[in-house]
Order: C-alpha cells, then sequence, then structure tokens
C-alpha cells in the first residue's frame, strides 16, 4: 500500500482528472463542428485514457478512492456547467473561454502528476511499469493543442471588453 502522502496526492489527482474527462466530453459535445469540437472529438478520448491509466495505478499500487473527493468533485462538476456554458455571465463565448482555459491548466497539472511520479519512481515498483516519459510527452502535446483554441476563446470573449 502507498503512503499516506502518495494516496492523498493521488486522490487529489484523480479528482482532477475526473473534472478534466467531463470538462471535455462537455466541450465536444457542444462544440460540434466547429475548430473547438474537432480538437475535443481528438483529446476527450486520450484525457480519459489518461484518467484510467491513474486509476490502474491507483489499483496496483493499493491506493483506495477517496469515497468524498469523488462526490466533491462530482458535485464541482455538475455546478461548473452553469458557469461554463455561459449561464452565469450571459456570455456563452466567456464560458467556453473558462472552460478551455480550465481544462488547459488541467493538462498542466496532470503533466506535473506525471513528473512527480517520474522523480520517485524508484521507490514505489507499480511506477516502474508505467511509460512516465510518454505520459509526459502526451500531456505536453495535449497542452499544445489546447493553448491555440484557449487563445481563440480568449478573443472572442475578450475582445470587446476595452470598448465598452
Amino acid at each position: 500500500m502507498a503512503d499516506k502522502a502518495m494516496d492523498v496526492y493521488l486522490n487529489d489527482h484523480l479528482a482532477g482528472a475526473m473534472l478534466g474527462s467531463d470538462l471535455a466530453e462537455q466541450l465536444r459535445d457542444e462544440n460540434e463542428g466547429t475548430p473547438l469540437g474537432e480538437l475535443m472529438a481528438t483529446l476527450a478520448p486520450k484525457i480519459e485514457e489518461d484518467r484510467q491509466t491513474l486509476i490502474d495505478l491507483m489499483d496496483r499500487m493499493g491506493v483506495s478512492k477517496n469515497p468524498v473527493k469523488q462526490a466533491t468533485t462530482w458535485l464541482a462538476e455538475k455546478t461548473s456547467r452553469a458557469k461554463f456554458s455561459g449561464l452565469t455571465s450571459g456570455e456563452p463565448a466567456v464560458g467556453t473561454f473558462m472552460a478551455v482555459e480550465t481544462l488547459t491548466l488541467g493538462v498542466e497539472g496532470k503533466a506535473s502528476l506525471w513528473k512527480a511520479l517520474k522523480a520517485v519512481s524508484d521507490r514505489y515498483g507499480p511506477l516502474a511499469s508505467i511509460d512516465l516519459d510518454g505520459l509526459i510527452e502526451s500531456a505536453k502535446a495535449q497542452q499544445d493543442a489546447l493553448e491555440g483554441e484557449r487563445i481563440a476563446a480568449a478573443t472572442r470573449a475578450l475582445e470587446g471588453e476595452s470598448t465598452r
């Protein structure tokens, strides 16, 4: 079984991975037929695959899923739909921008997870069976792909703000 610090760390990242996977699917569904929707049709399955990799790793390390964090994350994802739809701001473009930016930050966090695990991989046997370098590179590729859409969404959402 993993130690307490690893247990907490992996559960925190699992919560973020759950939110990220749901957000990627939401962006895909709400932007079908657009460049963002096409990007998300490619990225959403990869983000979900990374979440599954984390779940599998947790199982191999004997880390149990924290039900409180899972429930809190589920609730956060459901409530974030109002914000990311633009309902709270009255501006759908702002909601899309915030969703893409949140997902971009989540992917950056995922890259940080894989890098941290690589740094301690000699201490935890189950980490040896994971291609951490490949996961780091995949996260970097996801970040790069999202960045163009994040800037495009920012431009759409914020371009008129200075003239008001």
